[in-house]
């Protein structure tokens, strides 16, 4: 058996084409232990164990110890005890992947230069914008799966069920680039700069995001990066989360005379704004409002809807995973909602609905008298 050796870089994001204009390169030295066989990296194997554990993903930020990064490498154990804090981890990780990525951009050119001989010179591959829906594998597009399943390489993020991953192609490579909350296991600058050098090596590079990518899904961000650098982007529309769970509770987002709009709202804010300034126009009894990515937020904000007129009284739902087999709903009074979230322990990614419209769902307490008084109001 092959000796293992050690490889150090020095990371600079140059060596994928990954120098971010205007930036300093990395210095930071990282030394991994790797085997002479191992020809590809965990994260980025379809059948990888680290994809399902992704939502486990994330560092702790102590200051007072070390933390041995441990990662099981066709099985060959590979350790390498790096700081503690989660963006010299994150480095970490990146300097792991970075040979495998390499490698696979020579064997993306040789494919296209095999197929029609020589590379054109403006001649890139194609980047999809692919929305997966809300979870479930089902209630994806036709045209979706087919981008899929003829992908070279996907770059997918932490709300991608596995159910969808799993239909990959089998020569396929996968590459996590997912945040959750206090850890980005890739800057969007640097998800923007893979996106261009896979797509400049002819590679048919698809980017998974679940609901669909043009809501709160940064999409525009990147479809507009890559269109500067003369690139094509295709969108794929996905079910946005909105209207794939409430339409698996049942809630219609409108109805004739109860609900006359609905407003889309993210609880993240954009440059330490309040991202509840809206709350005194959203707070209108006769629209449903949803909000995404707002368990944090939501102790303000359902007081300040209430402060500026919304009724206490008015029905509300947290789903936590929706249409995925993890799925779990809490129905409550808006001025109930959150001490009954903190009793369930809903954790993200969770949707919440609020409006009348919440009280038709078959799944709302006494559903049937309260659907029967709305519709006679």
């Amino acid at each position: 058996m092959a000796l293992p050796y050690t490889y150090h870089y020095k990371l600079s994001f140059s060596a994928l084409n990954l120098k971010k204009s205007g930036s300093s390169h990395l210095q930071t030295v990282f030394c991994v232990q790797c085997n002479s066989n191992v020809s590809s990296s965990p994260f980025t194997e379809k059948h990888s164990l680290q994809r399902y554990q992704r939502d486990q993903w994330v560092y702790n930020n102590s200051h007072n110890s070390q933390k041995l990064l441990s990662l099981k490498i066709d099985d060959q154990a590979a350790s390498c005890s790096v700081p503690s804090d989660g963006d010299s981890t994150r480095l970490n990780d990146i300097a792991l992947q970075l040979p495998e990525l390499r490698k696979l951009l020579e064997v993306l050119k040789h494919k296209r230069e095999s197929r029609g001989g020589q590379v054109p010179e403006n001649g890139p591959g194609n980047v999809f914008l692919v929305g997966t829906g809300p979870g479930d594998p089902d209630l994806l597009t036709l045209k979706a799966v087919k981008v899929i399943q003829k992908a070279d390489l996907l770059l997918y993020d932490r709300l991608v069920s596995n159910a969808v991953l799993d239909l990959v192609g089998p020569d396929a490579r996968l590459l996590y680039v997912g945040k959750t909350a206090g850890f980005h296991s890739r800057t969007q600058e640097e998800i923007h700069e893979l996106l261009l050098s896979f797509a400049e090596a002819g590679a048919n590079v698809v980017r998974l995001k679940g609901g669909d990518p043009l809501v709160f899904g940064r999409g525009g961000e990147e479809m507009d990066f890559l269109q500067q650098q003369g690139i094509q982007v295709k969108v794929i529309p996905g079910i946005t989360a909105a209207s794939g769970i409430s339409a698996e509770l049942g809630i219609p987002l409108t109805h004739r005379d109860v609900a006359i709009s609905v407003r889309f709202l993210t609880g993240h804010s954009k440059g330490g704004t309040d991202p509840l300034f809206v709350a005194e126009n959203a707070a209108d009894p006769d629209s449903t409002l949803v909000v995404y990515m707002g368990l944090s937020t939501l102790p303000s904000l359902a007081q300040k809807l209430i402060l500026h007129g919304l009724p206490p009284d008015t029905p509300a739902a947290a789903v936590e995973r929706g249409t995925t087999p993890q799925q779990r709903t809490v129905f409550a009074e808006l001025k109930d909602l959150v001490d009954k979230i903190k009793t369930a322990e809903l954790v993200s990614p969770t949707l919440i609905i609020i409006g009348k419209v919440v009280a038709l769902s078959p799944y709302w307490p006494q559903s049937s008298k309260e659907a029967s008084r709305l519709v006679e109001a």
